[in-house]
């Protein structure tokens, strides 16, 4: 009773957004403590240490690779690709800001194409909100893609042991046919309206994309330490290293690369700073998080929950993913899904045996990622990356309030999950 009482006092007070996340997440860990609910040595074995480092160490990667200008390069020679045609520019953007989030956290890939985006439309003389828009879904669905894409993924491959290469063999096929979608249908709400003047396009078309770069010697040093990264990654399992592990080390690299020709207090300088990019409100509200739901678990309340759920599901395995599914979808769209994921990996671990073994778990973690990552683009407030992208919009006096996102999000989202359901039913149940 204590334990659930305190979950639910931190979940509440997190919904209601009253307080910074991270310090009621962490107050809420506290009282778990505090309360005997577990002692400091089993809260400590609650945290997931895999899940922290791979976040802060691709942070500090992201951290690096954005001062090279790379960011500036891919907006501009992404338009001049597609000779300045606003409905091309919409979906270019759209496909490059994916393929980035794809890669590196959604919400910076957001954050560093967003101001690109509306000086381009400044240039064309476009309305800038179907671009913003279509970066904001895409940085979504991209981010759903692979292991390192988005945080609940970063949840679910560390609990369920699954590596990069199975997030993407299950996720990238049907990720990218949701991206199709969801380009399409931008292309028919907004393409076909959008025009530019010749003078327009010419002023687009006559950028260099290689001014862009600004530190040719950093850039070429971030590429190759995200590709060694990411193969690392590819052949985890071959090498014997963890995700965490291997972020870490290659956000090391990097900085190493990066600060080893300056004197001491310039390296100092520069390190500071990028320790500074990290997300540390994040990191530690996942920190709280862990604490809490391990509380949970050691009161032998998560295994209730999940024995409840084995008998909604009467040990029929579609039922139960198609139900993670759309219930993790349609809480998504209105919670943030972080505290929610980590709640239901314990869930759905406890249900193993009523559907046969772990391996019988593979379609409801991929029902898990797909609703929870998904589903955050039906609303404003369902996804960081949709918070972000608004920020940027109104800073600059664009409009992208909740009711206007949201009349088009909302139908676009049923779409790409219908898909998913066609998927998980076709290819896993």
């Amino acid at each position: 009773m204590v334990a659930v009482a305190i979950v639910a006092i931190t979940y509440g007070l997190i919904v209601a957004d009253r307080f910074d996340r991270s310090i009621i997440a962490l107050l809420g860990g506290g009282a778990m403590i505090l309360a005997g609910v577990e002692t400091q040595s089993e809260a400590i074995r609650g945290i997931d240490f895999n899940t922290l480092a791979l976040l802060s160490g691709m942070m500090m990667l992201v951290s690096i690779m954005r001062r090279s200008g790379i960011f500036e390069f891919l907006a501009i020679w992404s338009a001049q690709r597609v000779r300045a045609s606003p409905a091309g520019i919409l979906v270019m953007l759209a496909l490059v800001t994916a393929l980035v989030s794809s890669l590196l956290n959604n919400v910076t890939t957001v954050l560093l194409v967003a101001p690109v985006t509306l000086s381009m439309a400044r240039r064309l003389g476009v309305a800038p909100f179907p671009f913003l828009f279509a970066e904001a879904m895409a940085s979504n669905i991209g981010g759903t893609a692979t292991l390192i894409g988005d945080p609940p993924n970063i949840l679910i491959g560390s609990a369920a042991g699954l590596s990069f290469n199975d997030f993407v063999g299950g996720l990238m096929p049907i990720v990218l046919v949701v991206l199709a979608a969801q380009i399409v249908l931008c292309h028919l709400i907004w393409g076909r309206s959008l025009g530019a003047t010749e003078a327009a396009r010419a002023g687009v078309m006559a950028l260099d994309p290689r001014a862009a770069i600004a530190d040719r010697r950093l850039l070429v040093q971030s590429l190759v330490v995200l590709v060694v990264v990411v193969l690392a990654f590819v052949f985890e399992r071959e090498i014997g290293l963890e995700p965490g592990s291997v972020a870490l080390f290659g956000a090391a690299g990097l900085l190493l690369l990066d600060n080893v020709a300056h004197h001491r207090h310039v390296q100092t300088r520069n390190i500071t700073a990028i320790y500074g990019d990290v997300d540390w409100i994040t990191i530690f509200y996942f920190v709280g998080l862990f604490i809490l739901v391990h509380g949970l678990e050691t009161t032998g309340i998560i295994a209730s929950l999940g024995r409840a759920l084995a008998d909604t599901a009467h040990g029929n395995l579609t039922a139960a993913a198609l139900a993670v599914l759309w219930g993790s979808a349609m809480l998504s769209a209105f919670f943030d899904n972080i505290p929610f994921v980590v709640a239901m990996i314990p869930i759905i671990r406890t249900i193993a045996p009523s559907l046969g073994g772990d391996a019988a778990l593979l379609p409801l973690w991929w029902a898990l990622s797909l609703g929870s990552c998904l589903g955050g683009n039906a609303t404003l407030i369902g996804a960081s990356a949709n918070l972000t992208v608004a920020g940027v919009a109104e800073r600059e006096g664009i409009g992208f309030g909740f009711l206007r996102y949201g009349r088009y999000a909302a139908p676009l989202t049923v779409v790409s999950l219908a898909i998913c359901h066609l998927y998980l039913w076709l290819r896993y149940l």
